[in-house]
Parts: C-alpha cells; sequence; structure tokens
C-alpha cells in the first residue's frame, strides 16, 4: 500500500517548487507527477502520422516520492503518513500527529 495515491492533495517540500500545492495525477513507482508543478518544456517534432503538432510543449515531470508530503486539510500543513488495521481487518492511511484515518 502506498502513502500517496492518485488524486491526494500533496505539498512539495524540496526542490525549485518547494511550498507549493497540488493534486496527484499519476503515481509511477517511486515518482509521482503533481498538477501544475514541475513544469517542463519539450521541444517536439511533429509527427503528421500520429497527428502531433510539432513545437514546444509544456508538461509535468515526474518528481520523487521523497520530495512529497500528504497535505492536511485540518492543520494546513504537510503531514507524514502510517498505517492501521481497522478491527474489520481493513488497512488504513493515518496521519502521524492525530492518527485521523484518511481514507475512512
Amino acid at each position: 500500500m502506498n502513502r500517496i495515491r492518485k488524486g491526494d492533495q500533496v505539498i512539495i517540500i524540496a526542490g525549485a517548487d518547494k511550498g507549493k500545492k497540488g493534486e496527484v495525477v499519476r503515481v509511477a513507482g517511486d515518482k509521482v507527477i503533481v498538477q501544475n508543478i514541475n513544469i517542463i518544456k519539450r521541444h517536439t517534432k511533429p509527427n503528421p502520422q500520429a497527428n502531433v503538432a510539432g513545437g514546444i510543449v509544456e508538461r509535468e515531470a515526474p518528481i520523487h516520492i521523497s520530495n512529497v508530503m500528504l497535505f492536511n486539510q485540518a492543520n494546513g500543513k504537510g503531514e507524514r503518513v502510517g498505517f492501521k488495521v481497522l478491527e474489520n481487518g481493513r488497512k488504513v492511511r493515518v496521519f502521524r500527529s492525530s492518527g485521523e484515518a484518511i481514507d475512512a
């Protein structure tokens, strides 16, 4: 079970975009892609067969999962994430500081 999942609100804790918040678009192994964060310019050649126009395309680049932290709406800060097994045997993510379940 991953600590960070698609759709989570995260805050960037390291790098050029430090302090920015965004939603996780995709998780790929130990990297995450966050919406409108870590924007790069990609110089693309036109490809008429794939119907791709050439030019400079801006898109999100992956960020290592260690450089993002789950954002807690209650206190407005990034929080560490732990795991807890409920009485019914279901495993849930919890905030370490409060013990509050993230995905209830």
